[in-house]
Formats: C-alpha cells, sequence, structure tokens
C-alpha cells in the first residue's frame, strides 16, 4: 500500500467545527462514531495515525487514546512542519502521506500531503486546493470516506486532482 501516514484536523474535519463552552468554561465537541471506525480500519492496514491540530483539547486527547490514534499534535501553528516532521520520523516520502483539513489553516499540509482530502463543506479554498472532495461534511464521516477512499485506491495513487471520492 502506497499510503503509510494518514493525518488529520479535528475542528471542522473530526467534527463538525461547533465548539460548546459551558458557564464552567467546559468544552464539548461530537465525534462520529464512522470517522473512528475508519481509523480503526488504517490503523488495521498498517497506517500510521496522526492528529494535528491548532487547538489545544482535554477532549481531543480522550478521543484519540479512545481510537489509539499513534500521533497527537496539539496546539500547532504549522501543521506542514509537524507533517515533515512525522515523515522524519517514519522514514516516509511525502508521497506515501495523506492528509485531511477543512480551512485555510490547513492548506500548507494539504498542499505537502501526497494526497489530499477535504470534507464537502470546507472553505472554498481548501476545496479548489484539495485533490479529493468528500461527499460527507466535517464531522459527518469525512474522515470514513477518506479512509475508505486510502484503502481502496491508495495503491494507484498518482496524484491527480478528483473532484470526489
Amino acid at each position: 500500500m502506497r499510503i503509510k501516514l494518514f493525518a488529520m484536523d479535528v475542528d471542522g474535519t473530526m467534527t463538525d467545527g461547533k465548539i460548546y463552552i459551558g458557564c464552567g468554561g467546559e468544552l464539548v465537541k461530537a465525534f462520529h462514531v464512522k470517522d473512528g471506525q475508519g481509523i480503526a480500519l488504517l490503523r488495521k492496514a498498517g497506517i500510521v495515525t496522526a492528529i494535528i491540530t491548532a487547538r489545544t483539547s482535554e477532549i481531543v486527547r480522550h478521543r484519540a487514546g479512545e481510537l489509539q490514534i499513534d500521533e497527537v499534535w496539539q496546539g500547532v501553528s504549522d501543521k506542514e512542519e509537524v507533517l515533515r516532521l512525522l515523515c522524519e520520523k517514519y522514514e516516509l516520502e511525502a508521497d506515501r502521506t495523506a492528509y485531511i483539513g477543512d480551512d485555510i489553516g490547513d492548506l500548507p499540509a494539504l498542499n505537502f500531503a501526497g494526497i489530499s482530502f477535504c470534507p464537502a463543506d470546507a472553505v472554498p479554498e481548501v476545496r479548489r486546493a484539495a485533490q479529493v472532495v468528500l461527499p460527507s461534511r466535517g464531522g459527518g464521516g469525512a474522515v470514513r470516506d477518506a479512509a475508505e477512499w486510502i484503502l481502496a485506491n491508495a495503491a494507484n495513487v498518482s496524484g491527480e486532482s478528483c473532484n470526489e471520492a
């Protein structure tokens, strides 16, 4: 299989992008169970999974632990730099990586990755930059869509742009 590392943003990708803050300051985020199953399928196929997110959240750390995500990077301002560091750590070329993101902060990582994905509701700049625009919205199974695309197509990735999965 060609793809060996799958990295993902959180807010707007693994979630719908909404952040609920209660009176006591507690945060709540909703994650789709389908995305968790997609991550499990990737891990079963031997693909390293990573979260690279600008925000820092105990909720993300907890969910990543439940899903046994290999790498969790929070509070990141330069997602491409972290993706490069992960390539070095796992001795991978960029074309062996996949990245999914939804907003302009994800553009450098999307452009660096061998194959790039975005949810259907990503901002226009990201929709134009991503090689694969997925049919599901962020938090609605987009990570699962990307996982299934990788498992079905990754051995034949040519770097050509696709409209949707």
